[in-house]
């Protein structure tokens, strides 16, 4: 009963984490700008390593984290317009460069850089609190309702290309918003892995956006439950066994789903 009570806040974090990036991965695989959501995420990390060497608190932290979220969103929302003079996915791969070398510069200059680097990477998942669960849904909730009511010109966006800076930077703001809750809550390795691989997965099935949503959702809870048990269990890093146990259902997928469509190939 004890294990329970602990490892059911965690649980219902990674819900919450999956649904709503699950979400995002949707857009972002079909933009095909696959890593801007580990740039982004190390963009507002870098804010965070900043509010690290101040010596600010919680509250300034997530200040600093809003403000480098907001600037992340507007350059990410002319990324349609820096496509046309360079490959978007190197601009990406730039900023996401420049914000971890910066972030552990910045980190070296503080008393615990180490530690604190590792808890921008990895969070702290396993010790969430039910406030943070709480202030977690109000956030996504609120997030998740702005794309319900403006879906049609979010999807426009990025399965038909048709839309202008001002709702890029929106989708990439609400996203980075999403990301400054996350990063702090789950790092940014979970982070990552939960935009990309639910969403690559439900793609080896279906292109049906509902369908590949339900799959990914699917798959990553029994990943998340797996990551959290043998956390505790183990006593190993929550996040990176929830990304390992993520990652190596995907590639099992995959594999099998090769092998079939070569038996069928074959017949």
């Amino acid at each position: 009963m004890e294990a329970l009570n602990l490892l059911i806040y965690p649980f219902l974090a990674c819900v919450l984490l999956i649904l709503v990036h699950a979400y995002f991965g949707v857009h972002i695989l079909e933009r095909g700008i696959i890593f801007v959501d580990l740039s982004l995420a190390q963009f507002i990390g870098l804010g965070i390593a900043i509010s690290f060497l101040a010596g600010d608190g919680p509250r300034d932290r997530y200040i600093l984290a809003f403000v480098f979220a907001a600037l992340g969103a507007s350059i990410l929302a002319l990324s349609r317009h820096i496509s046309k003079f360079v490959n978007i996915e190197a601009f990406i791969g730039v900023l996401y460069i420049f914000s971890l070398a910066a972030s552990i510069l910045i980190l070296d200059r503080t008393p615990h850089g180490l530690e604190e680097f590792k808890a921008i990477l990895n969070g702290n998942i396993l010790w969430v609190t039910p406030s943070e669960v709480f202030t977690t849904f109000v956030i996504y909730s609120v997030i998740g309702a702005v794309h319900f009511i403006f879906r049609k010109r979010f999807f426009s966006l990025s399965y038909e290309g048709q839309g202008n800076t001002l709702w890029e930077f929106i989708f990439f703001l609400t996203f980075a918003i999403v990301l400054v809750k996350s990063v702090q809550m789950a790092g940014i390795l979970q982070v990552f892995s939960f935009l990309v691989i639910p969403g690559l997965i439900g793609r080896l099935y279906t292109k049906r956006v509902g369908m590949v949503l339900a799959i990914g959702l699917l798959i990553g809870l029994f990943a998340s439950l797996f990551g959290i048990v043998a956390s505790y269990r183990l006593d190993l890093p929550t996040a990176p066994l929830i990304v390992a146990s993520l990652s190596l259902t995907f590639l099992i997928l995959l594999s099998l789903k090769s092998l079939t469509a070569k038996r069928l190939s074959k017949s």
